[in-house]
């Protein structure tokens, strides 16, 4: 598109993007993350927290921001940028999962997660699949060197801001991506399993909901 045409700002209502198909349940798991933590939040408020559920009090809205803006950047043709926070979001609910499987490593968070002593995200991958008893086998660096490499501008993050210009050749964008499905199905597919998590650990660390 030329870039003198190109619109600045989209809306709900003629966002490159709208109809497809997985965007529209990232929309839904965003919808139902917003109306768990509008009954959750003023509970919080109530009690007298113990230091999970103050953890959860901050990984939580942090997770939901970013799931949020995540979706704005889609709505505005930024799927790099979008691409590029997906290890932020997924590093949060991990940490969610952690503590709720491993609740006696509360102390790490209240320490300030340092990196020397805190699980990485690699780490914290393997362990939970370990006490979930998934049945995978992995290493969790597999999971996190392409995030990894989104994040660090490696070689291989190429592939998440190329597009075709007329001539058939393979540019980098600079802005806007308006015209890649595939970029924005993959991220909506990637990210969907991991927004189903937030409600369920809202549940998790604040039974009272269901007192």
């Amino acid at each position: 598109m030329n870039e003198e045409k190109m619109k600045v700002v989209f809306t709900p209502s003629d966002e490159p993007y709208l109809g497809r198909e997985l965007l529209f349940h990232y929309d839904q798991m965003i919808s139902c993350c917003l109306e768990v933590n509008a009954d959750v939040a003023p509970l919080s408020h109530k009690l007298d927290l113990s230091s999970s559920q103050k953890m959860a009090c901050q990984v939580i809205p942090q997770s939901i921001s970013l799931a949020l803006s995540i979706r704005e950047l889609i709505r505005q043709g930024y799927v790099f940028g979008a691409h590029v926070l997906k290890r932020s979001l997924i590093e949060r609910i991990m940490i969610l999962l952690y503590l709720h499987h491993f609740p006696d490593k509360i102390g790490l968070w209240d320490d300030g997660w340092n990196h020397k002593t805190a699980p990485s995200l690699a780490k914290m991958f393997e362990l939970v699949n370990n006490k979930e008893e998934s049945g995978l086998n992995f290493k969790g660096h597999e999971l996190t060197a392409p995030l990894n490499s989104l994040v660090h501008g490696k070689p291989d993050s190429a592939v998440w801001n190329s597009i075709i210009v007329g001539d058939g050749k393979f540019v980098s964008a600079p802005s806007k991506i308006l015209n890649s499905p595939k970029l924005c199905d993959e991220l909506c597919a990637e990210i969907l399993p991991w927004l189903t998590i937030i409600p369920a650990m809202m549940c998790a660390y604040f039974p009272e909901k269901n007192a």
